[in-house]
């Protein structure tokens, strides 16, 4: 059974990753055009599409690794990199909120695109769960732990979606801009540790 420090850590990567709060907008901004009353049903079709996306990636994920040899560092470290590079999309880019919110106009079915993918169920958020799950390969505990904090997670990101008028009235779409961007620090400092973990995985340099 992974410590506390194990389980945190997934759970803060996950949280960063998904990003419930920046979803906000872009649901929002999605159904604009949806009655109140509809609104329920694709706040929960939304969830479910990333939550059945995210586990297939959790199952596959490992499956698809070792049919192509890959080896564990090597992944760890590109992984990193790309998961940097997302953070500082986040940082610095036009921010999750902003850029989503344009395709919300764009999309017909609203529950699967843009809230479900790319909002929830992210790229990052793809990359993450198959790094987090591959630490000791095809463990079905770490897998099944790893999938109930994802389900934690995307439990808290359907709250907040119900919840989406009231919290927007509060924070504003700059505060949501704000928290996005602090998200990405934490998933910046999250990409540098899976980067240095891979390097003294393959002996560049001691540990740590």
């Amino acid at each position: 059974m992974p410590d506390f420090s194990v389980i945190l850590q997934e759970f803060i990567t996950l949280w960063v990753v998904i990003d419930p709060i920046g979803t906000l907008p872009v649901f929002i901004a999605a159904t604009a055009a949806i009655p109140a009353a509809k609104r329920r049903g694709v706040a929960l079709r939304a969830v479910l599409v990333a939550f059945v996306v995210l586990l297939a990636f959790i199952i596959v994920g490992q499956l698809v690794l070792e049919g192509l040899g890959l080896d564990l560092q090597s992944f760890q470290i590109a992984g990193g990199i790309v998961l940097f590079l997302f953070a500082l999309t986040m940082i610095f880019g036009p921010g999750k909120p902003e850029a989503e919110m344009e395709e919300a106009d764009l999309a017909r079915n609203v529950a699967v695109f843009p809230v479900a993918m790319p909002s929830i169920a992210s790229p990052g958020a793809m990359l993450a769960v198959v790094i987090l799950t591959d630490n000791d390969r095809f463990s079905v505990a770490h897998q099944v732990m790893t999938s109930a904090l994802m389900a934690l997670v995307l439990a808290v990101t359907l709250v907040i979606l119900l919840a989406a008028g009231p919290i927007m009235r509060v924070i504003g779409q700059t505060g949501a801009a704000v928290i996005s961007r602090v998200m990405g620090m934490i998933l910046a400092a999250v990409a540098v540790d899976a980067v240095l973990n891979g390097l003294v995985g393959i002996g560049v340099i001691d540990a740590f």
